[in-house]
């Protein structure tokens, strides 16, 4: 846990609270993702005939027969011994796997009836078998009557519970989940707040899975510096000082260009929908590298979705570090011109020219907040949800018809807009929308007449008057042809 001077973070991962866990386990490839989908109902985690697609743990809430349950979806176990690998994902995806077997009220090892009992189904199963928990074996890919009965071969792995599946097909999964669920407890599922949805969304490696993790104060995403280590869209729900949040961790957002394989694309779409889907959007940036053109795209992608959004300006520490080597000098060369000046014109902190410029690259999300921090340290991480909480508090903001109205009719009396085909923009009459992002309904003459500049104009005079940060605004013009408001007195 952190502090800060207001409140007490006190953040508890779903794993932690959840009455009854499942967890899908086994080597790659042979259909864990698929299954965990099956028993979800819908498309979650990435499906791939590439091995290794899954590295994190993929969870989500499911129900079966009144019984509701975590299903927690995990990476293929590729080695037991250490020795045997230096591969850091493979060693991390293990890591994570073990992390569900450990949480899990039952166990479900899914093996492939196409290869037959390899070496490391023995060790996985040995495993299992010293867990003390109640393991069910899924032999996946039966989808025949040939391939059904290969399933006594796996008797060798010592399990009572044995079902021939096809997960593709759903085929033999209700016996499955009948037995995997039969002690879970029962009863109706109590009603909970919808969670905030907060996407982590960037580059690859600007340090989005460290961010999390530094936020749960768990390794609960895997995190190396190569780039495009998370291949899929994690959620992680927890909550916050009681309030429930979901974080989805995404995949690094490549430029077209660099995608290489149909996995990569699949993790692309399912982070742009990510961007969609969520309520608020924190745009990692890199404070080394600066601002790119795809941290430019991105941006451009959270404004044009309408979502709340917050600018995190990651690695922070590496470039205070690097700003004290380099400026150290000049900063007191200009300090001491400012105090013979009389204390005018106080030169800007690195930070204050750093905001300036990333202001000027990321023009279109100027009313966005910045936070510099670190993951690696936790530096200002406690204010990342200070801003989340403003920013929740002003997407749900209502203007009074009246003022709105009366600021518009101020706003184009001084500073008219231009004529455009020989026509004036008029606006009659204006309310704002009961939706997010805050939309306002503007009764107008001509909607062509609107210039992006004028447009532009109309909504910094809004947030002036009200606010809004964190959140885009949307003007929505409606033509009619009317007489014009009267002044209000």
């Amino acid at each position: 846990m952190y502090k800060t001077t207001r409140n007490e973070y006190s953040m508890t991962p779903a794993l932690q609270h959840s009455k009854a866990v499942l967890a899908i386990v086994g080597r790659p490839n042979v259909g864990k993702s698929t299954l965990f989908n099956r028993i979800a109902g819908r498309r979650i985690a990435i499906v791939h005939e590439e091995p290794g697609v899954t590295r994190d743990r993929v969870s989500t809430m499911a129900t079966w027969r009144e019984r509701t349950f975590e299903v927690i979806d995990t990476g293929g176990i590729s080695f037991l011994d250490e020795e045997k690998t230096q591969d850091v994902l493979a060693a991390a995806t293990r890591a994570q796997a073990e992390v569900a077997m450990e949480a899990a009220t039952a166990i479900i090892m899914v093996v492939d009836v196409t290869e037959g009992v390899v070496p490391l189904d023995l060790e996985i199963a040995r495993k299992l078998r010293a867990s003390g928990k109640p393991i069910l074996l899924a032999v996946n890919k039966a989808d025949n009557n040939r391939r059904a009965g290969g399933a006594s071969e796996f008797s060798q792995l010592g399990f009572d519970q044995t079902f021939a599946i096809a997960a593709v097909h759903g085929t033999g999964v209700t016996e499955l989940l009948d037995a995997a669920t039969k002690d879970f407890p029962t009863g109706a599922v109590e009603e909970t707040a919808r969670p905030t949805r907060i996407a982590i969304v960037g580059r690859p490696n600007v340090g989005k899975s460290s961010l999390i993790n530094a936020i749960l104060k768990d390794d609960r995403t895997i995190v190396s510096d190569i780039p495009g280590t998370t291949r899929d869209s994690v959620d992680v729900p927890f909550t916050l000082n009681e309030k429930p949040y979901l974080l989805v961790d995404t995949a690094g957002l490549r430029h077209p260009r660099k995608i290489k394989t149909s996995v990569d694309q699949f993790g692309l779409m399912r982070a742009e929908r990510s961007i969609r889907e969520c309520d608020i959007a924190v745009l990692v940036l890199d404070a080394v590298a600066g601002v790119t053109k795809q941290d430019k795209k991105i941006a451009g992608q959270i404004a044009e979705a309408g979502r709340g959004c917050t600018v995190l300006v990651n690695k922070w520490d590496l470039a205070a570090e690097q700003e004290q080597k380099t400026e150290a000098g000049k900063r007191k060369e200009e300090s001491g011109k400012w105090r013979a000046k009389g204390g005018r014109n106080r030169p800007k902190t690195f930070r204050e020219e750093y905001e300036k410029a990333l202001r000027r690259e990321l023009f279109f999300l100027d009313w966005a907040p910045v936070l510099f921090a670190s993951a690696r340290t936790g530096q200002n991480l406690e204010k990342l949800f200070d801003q989340i909480a403003t920013i929740e508090q002003e997407m749900t903001r209502r203007v009074e018809t009246p003022q709105l109205n009366r600021l518009l009719i101020r706003a184009l009396d001084s500073y008219p807009p231009p004529y455009v085909g020989g026509k004036r923009f008029k606006i009659y009459y204006a309310f704002q929308r009961a939706s997010q992002p805050p939309t306002f309904r503007l009764f107008v003459n001509h909607a062509s007449c609107l210039t992006s500049h004028y447009e532009r104009f109309l909504i910094d005079k809004i947030r002036a008057a009200w606010g809004f940060a964190g959140c885009p605004i949307i003007l929505e013009c409606r033509q009619r042809e009317r007489r014009r408001l009267v002044k209000a007195r």
